[in-house]
C-alpha cells in the first residue's frame, strides 16, 4: 500500500501526455480542415461550382480525396461550410451591433464599411460572386445562402429603418419596405468586378459613398 501511494504522484504524467497528444491531433485536424476550405475557395472561384472536382480540391489542399469525406459529406456540404465559415461571422457582427443606439447614417455607413473592407476587399467577394453566378443553376446553394445570411440580416436592417422612420430620421419608408436598396450597388460592384474591371476599374468606396449621399443627402447635411 505504501509503495502504491508513493507511486501515485507519477501517474498523472501519462494522462498529461495523452491530453497533449489529443490536443495536437485536434490542432492538426483543424489545420487540415482549414486547408481544405481554402483550397475549395480557390477551386470554386476558378472553375465554378459545377466544374469543381473534389479530386482537385484535395490536390490543392495536399490531402487524399478520402480525407475530405472525413470533414464534409459531399461537394455541396463543402460549399455550404465555406459560406458559413467566411460570411456568418459578419452576419453575427451586424446582428450584435448596437444599431438602435446609433444615428441611421452611422448605421448604414457601418454596414457599407463592413462590405467594402470585409467582403469586397477579401476573398469573401468570390463567395458572393459564386452565389450570384451559380445560384440559378443550383437553387439549393442559393437557398442555403438566403437562410444563413440574408434571412438573418434583412429583418435586423429592416427593423432599424422602420425605427428611423418613427424617429423622423428618414422622411419616407422606402428603405424600411425595401432594405435591399441599401446593398444594390454592392451587388452591382461584385458583378462589375468579375465582368468589366479590366476595362474600367471601379472605386467601390466612392460608389457606395455617392449612393449614401443619394439616399440620405450629402454627409453633414441636416
Amino acid at each position: 500500500m505504501v509503495e502504491d501511494v508513493a507511486e501515485n504522484p507519477a501517474r498523472p504524467e501519462p494522462e498529461r501526455a495523452r491530453q497533449g497528444a489529443r490536443r495536437k491531433r485536434g490542432e492538426h485536424r483543424s489545420e487540415r480542415r482549414e486547408a481544405i476550405l481554402a483550397a475549395a475557395l480557390e477551386e470554386f472561384a476558378a472553375r465554378g461550382f459545377a466544374a469543381t472536382r473534389l479530386d482537385d480540391v484535395a490536390a490543392r489542399a495536399g490531402v487524399a480525396k478520402g480525407t475530405i469525406y472525413l470533414y464534409f459529406r459531399d461537394k455541396e456540404s463543402l460549399f455550404q461550410e465555406l459560406v458559413r465559415a467566411m460570411v456568418s461571422p459578419l452576419v453575427g457582427a451586424i446582428a450584435a451591433a448596437p444599431l438602435n443606439e446609433l444615428p441611421i447614417r452611422a448605421v448604414v455607413e457601418m454596414i457599407v464599411d463592413l462590405f467594402v473592407k470585409e467582403i469586397y476587399g477579401t476573398r469573401r467577394r468570390d463567395v458572393l460572386r459564386l452565389i450570384i453566378s451559380e445560384g440559378p443553376r443550383f437553387p439549393k446553394l442559393a437557398e442555403f445562402y438566403y437562410r444563413e445570411v440574408i434571412a438573418r440580416v434583412l429583418p435586423v436592417v429592416r427593423a432599424r429603418f422602420a425605427l428611423a422612420v418613427e424617429r423622423g430620421e428618414l422622411g419616407h419608408d422606402a428603405l424600411a419596405r425595401f432594405p435591399q436598396l441599401l446593398v444594390a450597388p454592392a451587388l452591382m460592384a461584385i458583378v462589375w468586378k468579375s465582368l468589366f474591371e479590366r476595362f474600367q476599374p471601379l472605386d467601390v468606396r466612392e460608389l457606395m459613398r455617392a449612393h449614401l449621399d443619394l439616399l440620405f443627402g450629402p454627409r453633414g447635411t441636416p
